[in-house]
């Protein structure tokens, strides 16, 4: 396989291509298939020139060796981050706000768990418009994520200014903050509306923390890099974690299709776990 890369930069040869596919699938349940062979070259190129380390071969062969776990962990984070914004996918957020926040009892707290949150935006997007819907109910989020990396940037709540394009001025203007000074360009999401969210490090094919059930679970543009043997195996640990009558979202991009669950369509990428 050809790429372009910088002249003098170790090449990912197909051998050490394999070992990451496999490393990964192992590890985090991620197929990589081989038309990803130029984004491992660009994520970690470099993680070498800063070790000094001119093969990938070389670079590989140290994950999980003494001193090296920070750095084992930061590649799998590269390898594993996804793009994210504000509202993505609006018509899931719409199906809350319209179908299940005016169904809810005020009489018990609203639990969401945006199951791979990234950098928070998911999170965030929820948690406005539930400060906006339930306003004095008790209500809480909770986001996980296998990268540590990027969960301190969720924790954070702070964004370039250019990731509020999908942000309804409104709730921009409640529930944002402009930076001034040196965070100049950025947004910082109030504290108010940070203090009901929680973000925690999560391995969804792992052992997953005592996170309590959900009223609503996001699991959103994560499957389709999962086999069906993996997808089966999460879904059936993910519905465990579904109050009855609760709501499960997946990406408008992926299905349910071929897999045994007892959840009922209720639209496209939209299910609901069976009442009690």
């Amino acid at each position: 396989m050809s790429s372009i890369h910088r002249v003098g930069a170790p090449i990912l040869h197909k051998q050490e291509f394999a070992w990451i596919r496999d490393y990964l699938y192992k590890h985090a349940g991620i197929v990589l298939n081989d038309s990803k062979q130029a984004m491992v070259m660009g994520r970690l190129e470099k993680r070498l020139r800063h070790h000094g380390i001119d093969s990938y071969g070389e670079y590989f062969r140290q994950f999980g060796k003494p001193g090296f776990e920070n750095e084992t962990t930061m590649a799998i984070d590269l390898l594993t981050t996804n793009e994210t914004y504000f509202f993505r996918e609006s018509k899931h957020f719409d199906f809350v706000v319209e179908k299940i926040l005016p169904q809810h009892s005020a009489a018990k707290p609203f639990r969401v768990w945006s199951a791979a949150s990234s950098s928070g935006e998911e999170a965030y997007t929820l948690a406005m418009l539930l400060a906006e819907y339930l306003r004095s109910r008790q209500w809480d989020i909770v986001g996980t994520d296998i990268s540590t990396r990027i969960l301190e940037k969720a924790r954070r709540g702070l964004y370039p200014s250019n990731a509020a394009e999908k942000i309804p001025q409104i709730l921009l203007k409640k529930y944002c903050l402009k930076g001034t000074g040196q965070y100049d360009g950025f947004l910082l999401v109030a504290p108010e509306l940070r203090s009901h969210v929680k973000f925690e490090y999560a391995n969804l094919i792992g052992t997953l923390p005592d996170l309590g059930t959900f009223d609503v679970i996001f699991l959103r543009n994560v499957m389709i890099y999962f086999d069906m043997e993996t997808k089966q195996r999460l879904l059936d640990k993910i519905v465990k974690y579904l109050r009855p009558g609760g709501y499960f979202f997946i990406s408008h991009s992926e299905s349910l299709s071929g897999m045994k669950t007892e959840l009922q369509t209720i639209m496209p990428s939209v299910y609901r776990k069976a009442l009690d």
